[in-house]
């Protein structure tokens, strides 16, 4: 393939890539004369190339698109949430959802997803199961990993450890966990066993941590020190982490040090009803921080696209990231850093380099964030994926 008339992140335009072999293989300045039978010719008008993106958490299971508008069913609380999840949506097949969020994903440039997927008594594993078919489905199009998430809780539902490690044999990738305190109100027996499980199938964890104040605090100093002592430096995230956005001073740099120490990393959304942590800071403190959509129209939230660079305007928003440093740094979240955190290599706009890539008709990075306009191209190792050409 030959991306034609490309501008570059670093300002140069009129650019031509070479791809072969899912691989950058060189940048030109001059088209290369085309021989008959030769690399498809996609031109990209002069559109911003930019590495694809990732979405480090997204819960396709709950999704509701592909459907007629649903209103919002549940009440202000987690707990009406999940009590909704579990009255509606067992009769909605998860493989047409899934697949129409992921879709949306796709062309909004998302190649890499973390997707949480609810393990529950009520479900049992068929949500998993719908999953695992969407991402061999669309193995071609995008990288999917999985979370056995158990969104009822742990040690109040029965039955959720044993459906976790049958998860696993199944092929989730990671295990999650939720709120240890207020919803489990059990957090030794939780994590202890979360812990022990992922042990036993060398899996990394991702848990949900919505507990605010110093309950949050105490959840994720847990968390961390588990981490330590299971040798898991690396492989354990916190997702939200809300009570990072309201610690004091002495309590954030804390936490801060003790998350860098174990290398437990954190995942925001920037979701509007809760404090944000100071997410750049955290970075500068030595805090893996990644970025994720997290629900979008499901039975949690009627709000979402599935465009990862809306989100990265959310975010910068609420933590008045006006720079066009500042807005570079969340965009290197969802573009090296977060393909690293699962394991892949990060696309690249270098020769040798991974070529999944997004092209938007903007000039510079500050501009892609901050307008995110609609994506002219993506393409995901080699192969256009969405706009442009085929899918």
């Amino acid at each position: 393939m030959l991306l034609s008339n490309c501008r570059l992140p670093d300002g140069r335009a009129g650019l031509h890539v070479l791809v072969r072999d899912g691989r950058v293989a060189a940048i030109l300045d001059a088209p290369p004369e085309v021989p008959a039978g030769g690399p498809e010719i996609v031109d990209c008008g002069g559109a911003l190339l930019l590495p694809a993106l990732t979405d480090f958490h997204v819960h396709l299971d709950k999704a509701l698109f592909g459907l007629p508008w649903m209103p919002h069913a549940a009440g202000p609380d987690r707990m009406s949430r999940i009590e909704t999840d579990a009255r509606v949506l067992p009769a909605l097949p998860a493989g047409p959802r899934a697949t129409a969020l992921l879709r949306r994903c796709i062309a909004q440039g998302s190649v890499h997803l973390r997707s949480h997927v609810d393990i529950t008594p009520a479900f049992g594993l068929r949500n998993l199961e719908a999953v695992l078919a969407v991402r061999e489905a669309h193995a071609g199009q995008c990288h999917i990993q999985t979370v056995a998430f158990p969104q009822a809780g742990v040690m109040r539902a029965p039955g959720t450890l044993e459906l976790l490690e049958e998860a696993l044999r199944m092929g989730a990738d990671l295990l999650g966990g939720l709120d240890p305190c207020e919803v489990d109100r059990d957090p030794r027996g939780q994590l202890d066993a979360l812990f022990a499980l992922a042990g036993r199938h060398g899996v990394g964890l991702d848990i949900h941590l919505h507990e605010a104040g110093e309950l949050g605090l105490f959840s994720l100093a847990e968390i961390c020190a588990r981490t330590r002592a299971g040798g898991l430096q690396g492989q354990v995230w916190v997702s939200h982490g809300f009570a990072l956005g309201a610690a004091p001073e002495a309590r954030l740099l804390r936490a801060a040090a003790e998350m860098a120490e174990s290398g437990v990393g954190l995942v925001s959304h920037g979701a509007g009803g809760a404090a944000l942590p100071p997410l750049l800071r955290l970075a500068e403190l030595g805090v893996s921080v990644l970025l994720g959509n997290d629900n979008m129209r499901d039975t949690w939230s009627p709000y979402g696209t599935g465009d990862m660079l809306e989100r990265a305007a959310i975010i910068g928003w609420r933590l008045d990231a006006r720079t066009d440093a500042a807005i570079a740094a969340l965009l290197r979240m969802m573009t090296e850093a977060a393909p690293r955190a699962m394991g892949i290599e990060p696309p690249s706009l270098a020769p040798g380099g991974v070529a999944s890539f997004v092209a938007l008709p903007v000039e510079t990075v500050g501009e892609a964030v901050a307008q995110h306009p609609p994506r002219r191209l993506v393409v995901y190792r080699g192969r256009v994926v969405a706009g442009g050409g085929p899918a």
